[in-house]
């Protein structure tokens, strides 16, 4: 049997194991993932009141209860875990899918205040990543900015702007919880450097932003004009033509009263993130206006807005993994149709799918007919692979280097405990927030 290793269980792991196994009935997959909970970021970057997408992991874990899949998590490959050559020695063939694990940064002066966040911090706060150290976004804050206009900054804008009633049903950790039903939030300004046609969020995460209670949602018209498609926008594609639709709604009503707002803007980019006290207190943008080749000039005027919380989501990039090659100006690995490219040259039996692979592009869906390549491209390898000597089971060899893997039984039991969590706060299922109680509860029921 060919013996795989897919290292990541986030949705590009899991189509790659999903596709190993469905094109070919000789082919065992041990899914490894650093964390002790599978989907990757399904379970950690779909909002908490996204309930429809969040349901994409009941076909995650179709995949991952396959009779010739196993998960294993908990498993840390690289720097600090099992290194990479070693995981080579214990499998036919390694695929690589590690998503892209850092945030874009803006490189302007006071970037590093406090206040001022990456908004995939604030994500994994308010999804209960292990990881997360960070709080207090909320603290204090009576304006907030969102740097950036793609489906994730109306994420965070969405969140700010949800009540107690809304989000206390999703299975957001209970300090978020908390922390949230007591923002005083009010005004949240959403602020994108080029135009409206151009920005990248989807039409229907823009719509709930206009569905929000107690919300008003408005576009400045003057702002929006200054887009020559918004003007006309009968060439652009359809969605960004639908956009333009929304948009424009919201120049011209509003909901008087409202305790909150949500404000977009547009051609705005920032140059200074200003303190006041010690911490954030406005950033400074720069009006910017079309160039006439899709991107945007400065124009030498300059506009302060009010703020105690910035959130910066202007995209992510991948990271080394250590025993990889990488390449730091694309953030990811050299690949030929999903093979790995050591110094231009085909590695046997290393492979990449997801945004490793292809950069951080695409939605969720984007990245079955990416592992389908990387996976059509391993199984024309499989006669050369197989006969290569690897141990009977790779769990004992991973056992050797000091990993006691979370198995599929221990992520029911966290998936247990999470349940008897939210019955006892009165709510429904809510994610244990730490790696601590994580792993207790997989082995208390794993045991």
């Amino acid at each position: 049997m060919l013996r795989v290793a897919v290292v990541g269980s986030g949705p590009s792991g899991c189509y790659t194991a999903q596709s190993l196994v469905q094109l070919n009935t000789e082919v065992g997959v041990d899914v490894l993932d650093r964390l002790p909970c599978p989907y990757g970021l399904v379970r950690y970057g779909v909002a908490p009141d996204h309930e429809k997408i969040k349901s994409l992991q009941g076909n995650l874990r179709t995949v991952l209860e396959h009779e010739r899949v196993r998960f294993l998590g908990g498993v840390q490959v690289g720097a600090g875990g099992v290194p990479a050559g070693r995981l080579r020695e214990l499998y036919h063939a390694v695929v690589y899918c590690v998503g892209a694990a850092t945030d874009r940064h803006l490189g302007i002066p006071g970037e590093e205040l406090p206040g001022s966040w990456s908004a995939t911090e604030f994500v994994s706060w308010y999804s209960a990543h292990p990881d997360a150290t960070a709080d207090g976004f909320v603290l204090g804050a009576r304006s907030a900015v969102v740097i950036g206009v793609g489906n994730v900054a109306v994420d965070v804008t969405r969140m700010l702007a949800r009540g107690t009633a809304e989000l206390s049903p999703t299975d957001m950790p209970q300090a978020a919880l908390t922390a949230l039903s007591a923002s005083r939030v009010t005004d949240i300004q959403m602020v994108g450097r080029r135009g409206p046609s151009q920005a990248r969020f989807t039409t229907k995460e823009l719509r709930e932003l206009g569905a929000l209670p107690e919300t008003d949602v408005t576009a400045d018209p003057a702002e929006l004009s200054l887009d020559p498609a918004y003007l006309d926008p009968s060439a652009l594609p359809a969605p960004q033509r639908r956009n333009v639709e929304v948009l424009r709604g919201w120049t011209r009503s509003g909901r008087a009263g409202a305790p909150r707002r949500i404000r977009l803007r547009f051609f705005l980019r920032p140059v200074a993130i200003l303190p006041e006290g010690g911490r954030v207190g406005a950033v400074r943008f720069e009006r910017t206006e079309p160039d006439g080749h899709g991107g945007v000039t400065g124009t030498g005027r300059y506009e302060d807005v009010e703020a105690q919380l910035v959130l910066r989501s202007v995209g992510y990039r991948g990271v080394p993994l250590e025993g990889m090659p990488f390449d730091a100006e694309s953030g990811t690995v050299p690949h030929l149709a999903g093979r790995v490219l050591r110094e231009g040259v085909v590695a046997p039996g290393e492979y990449v799918a997801g945004w490793i692979k292809r950069g951080p592009t695409g939605v969720i869906g984007t990245n079955r007919p990416c592992a389908k390549e990387t996976v059509t491209s391993l199984l024309e390898d499989a006669d050369m692979l197989v006969h290569k000597e690897i141990p009977e089971d790779p769990l004992a060899g991973l056992r050797a280097e000091g990993i006691e893997p979370v198995q599929w039984s221990g992520w029911q039991g966290i998936e247990r405990a999470e349940a008897e969590l939210g019955a006892s706060l009165g709510r429904g299922v809510v994610k244990l927030p730490d790696w601590d109680s994580l792993l207790a509860a997989a082995r208390r029921r794993a045991s």
